[in-house]
């Protein structure tokens, strides 16, 4: 991995750049993706048997995927991931259970009540890739907290497929999926934004995708509600010569396979880990089956920060703000405070990121590309809105008449003075 030394400042301008040149080269699928956006809104289904053609080489006459198909991947999947999808199932349900919100009243002054209702948002559509990227804990990860939040409607869509991963068929009715359709690519992420003849419109869409899903979602951004446009997975590691090069290189290169452009930092006080962990990193890559791609990540964007105190190394790991974050120290738990920035963090020397993505119960669907310094794994919370109520008294407007419309009159707004002063007028 290359070598990086400096303060976090200089740190934060390198990433900065990198991102920004990331950014940048995805600006050519735009044109593209606005068309497909707009035949989808104009055609309908017809649209999406076109590309369906185009794209995936079949020729569909429904979308949905039928009952005895789903029944046909519970008879196929193997015993033992079931077992493991059941599991993860109850983990990630009791860890999203703590974030329900239950809403509140407030009515400590006569006659004023103050409120906040939490709502479920009512039709959610859950992206699933397919092929190669096919993976069934994210269908876990996103409709569980939709379904904890009483989200009464969710629609998966899915690329089509000849033959189902039966596993991302089980987990979605696992987890409570209404309906799940086979379209794929930005033409399913406009599906959901505006409806067709047979798939319906929905108020929020959410799960990863390519560079077309993801460009989809940044332009139906405001017709409906995103969880958030992710970039390449990232992992970075804090660690010190108490830590196991073979360790931290193998948790380097769990999100390495992931994609060329998949970042893993390493932030260290110790030449000596650094130096291991290269040695471990080449060691590991000989023995992988995506040794390709885990390669071009580690070469092309994996990076080894030397820092030279505890203090410097969380400063540095601020500043990448990164999606997963493990902590390779004794006592990693007492280093919680300094943490800033990361969407999920993994405490300790067996704590691999790999458990959360699985089996922890915490969600992996995290922010990427710095964005953890405003972003949040997906959660409850992303499923629902929130709606405030407020009632008045006839004597509590008497009392509070003066300040509004003083308020009122102050910026301009006559007609908003005069609603006010109107309900004590007519009293008269």
């Amino acid at each position: 991995m290359k070598r990086l030394t400096g303060l976090a400042k200089e740190i934060s301008q390198i990433l900065d750049a990198e991102y920004a040149a990331y950014a940048k080269s995805q600006d050519n699928f735009d044109g593209i993706v606005a068309e497909i956006i707009a035949d989808v809104r104009a055609n309908g289904d017809a649209a999406l048997r076109a590309y369906s053609e185009k794209f995936d080489g079949l020729a569909m006459t429904s979308f949905e995927v039928s009952r005895e198909t789903i029944k046909r991947a519970f008879d196929a999947i193997d015993p033992d991931v079931l077992l493991a999808l059941q599991n993860a199932k109850e983990n990630i349900e009791s860890y999203h259970k703590h974030q329900v919100e239950p809403g509140f009243v407030d009515a400590q002054v006569s006659g004023v009540i103050r409120g906040q209702l939490v709502l479920p948002i009512e039709k959610v559509g859950v992206y699933v890739p397919g092929g190669t990227a096919a993976y069934p804990s994210s269908v876990l990860m996103n409709v569980l907290p939709a379904k904890i939040a009483g989200v009464p409607e969710i629609y998966m869509v899915t690329p089509p497929q000849t033959q189902f991963n039966p596993a991302i068929l089980v987990a979605a009715q696992l987890a409570g999926v209404t309906k799940i359709f086979q379209v794929g690519g930005a033409q399913a992420i406009a599906a959901l934004a505006y409806g067709t003849e047979s798939i319906p419109k929905v108020d929020k869409i959410t799960g990863p995708g390519n560079i077309f899903v993801a460009t989809a979602k940044k332009q139906v951004f405001g017709q409906v509600g995103i969880d958030m446009i992710a970039g390449p997975s990232e992992i970075g590691v804090i660690a010190d010569s108490s830590a196991n090069a073979a360790y931290v290189a193998a948790d380097l290169l769990s999100q390495a396979e992931h994609d060329k452009l998949a970042r893993a930092v390493l932030v260290t006080d110790s030449v000596e880990l650094a130096d291991a962990v290269d040695l471990e990193l080449e060691k590991q890559l000989q023995t992988l089956p995506r040794e390709t791609i885990a390669r071009a990540s580690i070469e092309n964007n994996g990076r080894t920060i030397i820092a030279n105190s505890v203090d410097e190394m969380f400063d540095l790991m601020n500043e990448v703000a990164p999606e997963h974050l493990e902590i390779a120290l004794d006592d990693a738990m007492t280093y919680l405070p300094k943490i800033k920035n990361a969407g999920s963090i993994f405490l300790g020397h067996f704590t691999s990121e790999p458990i959360g993505d699985y089996y922890a119960g915490t969600n992996h669907v995290l922010p990427t590309s710095g964005t953890a310094r405003f972003y949040s794994a997906l959660g409850v919370y992303d499923f629902v809105k929130r709606s405030q109520f407020t009632y008045y008294s006839q004597d509590a407007v008497a009392a509070a008449t003066k300040d509004i419309t003083t308020l009122a009159y102050s910026e301009g707004l006559q007609a908003h003075a005069r609603a006010i002063e109107i309900r004590g007028e007519i009293d008269k």
